[in-house]
C-alpha cells in the first residue's frame, strides 16, 4: 500500500479501536473511506477474464455447469453453476463455503435455490477445493497465510476471496441469462465472514444473508474469547507465534497476526462497521446461540450497529435470527428462511 493509504488505515484503526463501538451511524464520508480502504487491501491489475465454461450435465429440469476466469494474473478461479432450464433473465445467487470446504459441498443448497427459480453459483475459496496444491486438508491454506504474515503479501484469509467473488459478479454480468440487478449472495463460516465483506463493498450483491460469521472481531480481542476463532486457521497462527518466539500467545499477538493477515479486521473493518455498509440493501443474519465461534455479546453489537444504519423505515430490510440451541451450522428451519429471504427480495 502506498503511504497515503497506510496513513488513512492508521487513522481509521485509531478511531474504531481507542473506545468501544459508539453505535452512531456512520458519516457518508467515512462509510466511503472504510469502503475505499478496503478495496484499495485487496486491489490489484484487472486481467481479461478469458471465461471459460461447459453443461455438465442437463436432467430434472436443471443445467449443471463447470466455469472457470482469471481473477488476477496468478488465480484461476474455478467454479460450479445450477440453474433452471426456463427462458428469461434470472436473478442469481452467489453461495460461498466455508473453512475446509469447497464449491461441491454448496450443491445441497444451491440446489434449493435452483429449484425456486435462481441461477446458482459457487466457487472454491483460495487454497481450498481445486485450488488446493496438496491433498493435506488445509496445510496450503494455512502455509499461505503463515507467509502472508511473514511477507505481507496477499490476504488469503477471507480476503482474497472477497476480491474473487467481486471478479465472480463481473463474469456473471457477461452472461446473457442473468439480471444482474438481482444478484444476492449467501455464505457459511468462513464464507459468512466473506460474505458480509463482499456485500459491504460491492454494490452490485443486492441481497446479503452471513451465516454464522458475522462476528465482532475486536469484541473478541477485548474480552480474550478469540480463541475458537483463530482455531479454524490454527495451524498458521501457532507456527506464525513460534516464529516469533511465543510459546504462550495472548490477545496482543493476535492483533499482531490480525495486524499482518488481516489488517484493520478488528478495527475499521470489523462486523458492526461493515454491517453498516451494507444499508439499505436486504440483510438477513443467522448465527448459532451456542457458536463460540461468533460469541453473542459482539454479535450484540452488529446487531445495535445495523438497526440503527438501516433505521425504523428500513427495520423489515434488516433481521437478525439466533438460532436457540443451536452451534457451529444452519438447520434446515433456518435454511429455508434464508431461500424465503432471497425470494422474497430477488423475486425469481
Amino acid at each position: 500500500m502506498a503511504n497515503k493509504s497506510l496513513t488513512i488505515l492508521t487513522a481509521l484503526i485509531a478511531l474504531y479501536c481507542v473506545e468501544p463501538l459508539n453505535a452512531d451511524l456512520l458519516t457518508i464520508d467515512l462509510a466511503n473511506q472504510t469502503r475505499e480502504q478496503f478495496l484499495k487491501i485487496i486491489d490489484r491489475p484487472k486481467v481479461e477474464l478469458l471465461a471459460e465454461s461447459s453443461t455438465v450435465s442437463s436432467q430434472e429440469g436443471f443445467t449443471h455447469l463447470k466455469f472457470s476466469y482469471n481473477s488476477d494474473s496468478r488465480n484461476r478461479v474455478p467454479g460450479i453453476a445450477i440453474t433452471p432450464s426456463i427462458h428469461g433473465k434470472r436473478p442469481v445467487v452467489i453461495v460461498m463455503h466455508g473453512t475446509g470446504g469447497n464449491k461441491e459441498r454448496m450443491i445441497p443448497v444451491m440446489t434449493q435455490l435452483a429449484k425456486l427459480g435462481f441461477y446458482t453459483v459457487a466457487i472454491d475459496g483460495r487454497y481450498h477445493g481445486a485450488r488446493k496444491n496438496s491433498n493435506q486438508g488445509n496445510s496450503d491454506y494455512n502455509k499461505a497465510i503463515l507467509d502472508t504474515f511473514t511477507t505481507g503479501i496477499d490476504h488469503p484469509l477471507y480476503y482474497d476471496t472477497v476480491w474473487d467473488a467481486m471478479r465472480l459478479i463481473d463474469y456473471l454480468q457477461t452472461l446473457p441469462d442473468i439480471d444482474s440487478s438481482r444478484i444476492g449472495v449467501i455464505g457459511f463460516s468462513k464464507g459468512g465472514i466473506e460474505a458480509y465483506f463482499l456485500s459491504a463493498v460491492d454494490n452490485r450483491v443486492k441481497v446479503s444473508i452471513p451465516c454464522i460469521g458475522m462476528q465482532s472481531f475486536r469484541w473478541e480481542l477485548d474480552h480474550n474469547d478469540w480463541q475458537v476463532r483463530v482455531g479454524t486457521f490454527n495451524a498458521a497462527f501457532t507456527a506464525a507465534a513460534k516464529q516469533e518466539g511465543i510459546k504462550n500467545p495472548d490477545a496482543a499477538f493476535v492483533r499482531k497476526f490480525y495486524d499482518r493477515v488481516v489488517p484493520g479486521i478488528y478495527g475499521p473493518f470489523d462486523g458492526p462497521i461493515m454491517i453498516q455498509l451494507i444499508a439499505p440493501r436486504p440483510l438477513l443474519v443467522i448465527n448459532g446461540e451456542l457458536d463460540h465461534h461468533s460469541p453473542l455479546p459482539g454479535l450484540s453489537e452488529c446487531d445495535e450497529a445495523a438497526r440503527i444504519a438501516y433505521g425504523a423505515a428500513n427495520a423489515e430490510k434488516f433481521v437478525q435470527r439466533i438460532e436457540p440451541n443451536t452451534g457451529h451450522s444452519v438447520t434446515a428451519t433456518y435454511q429455508i428462511e434464508a431461500n424465503n429471504w432471497l425470494v422474497r427480495w430477488l423475486k425469481p
